[in-house]
């Protein structure tokens, strides 16, 4: 029979653990590599959808930007007719304005000189009335009593 000496002993204890490392390395890089194929697998399918997406993306940017263009060109007419009827309404006003104003106040005081020689009453001062030692203003009495007529 044969002795194993110390330096066999170890020599077999090193080559058992070499192999022990060997073979959890092997698991570690199987399953790495297993990772790796599911990681392309994924990033294939998200390629895969992420282009029909961006497509989708792309054509909806250039129809918002043909809708912005439609919407800037009908606020330029919106603004641009919204100036002309501002100077129109300017023009309007500074034509009729000033004679309407004129007739419209001779024609009030046609009416009013009309209504004074029918009655051929001249208008007598407003009266006042007092109380308590103070004078209430004619024009207050009026909004209590709009007619004039008295209680």
């Amino acid at each position: 029979m044969h002795t194993v000496s110390g330096g066999e002993v170890a020599g077999i204890l090193v080559a058992v653990f070499w192999a022990i490392l060997v073979s959890f390395l092997a698991v570690a890089l199987a399953r790495l590599a297993q990772t790796l194929k599911a990681t392309t697998k994924l990033v294939a399918d998200v390629t895969d959808q992420a282009v029909p997406l961006l497509a989708d993306a792309s054509a909806a940017v250039r129809s918002a930007q043909t809708q912005i263009d439609r919407v800037d060109a009908i606020a330029s007419d919106v603004q641009e007719v919204t100036s002309n009827a501002s100077a129109l309404s300017t023009t309007v006003a500074s034509t009729f304005g000033g004679p309407l104003v004129k007739v419209a106040a001779f024609g009030y005081g046609v009416r009013r000189a009309i209504a004074g020689r029918k009655e051929d009453v001249p208008a007598r001062p407003p009266r006042r009335t007092v109380i308590v030692g103070r004078t209430v203003p004619a024009s207050r009495w009026t909004k209590r009593n709009p007619r004039g007529k008295r209680d």
